[in-house]
């Protein structure tokens, strides 16, 4: 059943990923920095959920990548600024009159890409 689950939560990351790209070209950034930060979100979910068999309720990356961190026994460290400006983009741009420009949406896009790199090579370095 995880397994499943796992699966359809990286399949989301990796459409929330595509979707961002495709926003930003489209000239919607706003948009594409909340579908960034999707993407990473989600993409935590499923990695911590294949090694401890639950979803973390939260939706700070900075905290998810905390757990990640705890579960796989390894420090994983991150620019903490970059981490915040991506967790912001979960509210401002949803609820807040905050605007997004070019290069904010292909910061949140790097940021997303890099955190699931990073994510992904320490699972594997730890298997």
């Amino acid at each position: 059943m995880h397994k499943d689950v796992v699966k359809l939560l990286k399949k989301r990351a990796k459409g929330f990923l595509e979707g961002a790209r495709e926003r930003l070209n489209a000239g919607d950034y706003d948009v594409s920095c909340f579908m960034a930060e999707q993407s990473a979100q989600l993409y935590l979910k499923a990695l911590i959920l294949e090694l401890s068999g639950e979803v973390p309720r939260t939706h700070s990356i900075r905290q998810l990548l905390s757990i990640l961190s705890t579960l796989l026994k390894k420090k994983i460290e991150f620019d903490r600024k970059s981490l915040i400006f991506l967790e912001s983009a979960y509210i401002n741009a949803r609820y807040l009159t905050l605007t997004y420009d070019r290069e904010d949406a292909e910061l949140a896009i790097s940021t997303a890409e890099e955190v699931i790199k990073l994510a992904d090579r320490a699972c594997k370095e730890k298997t």
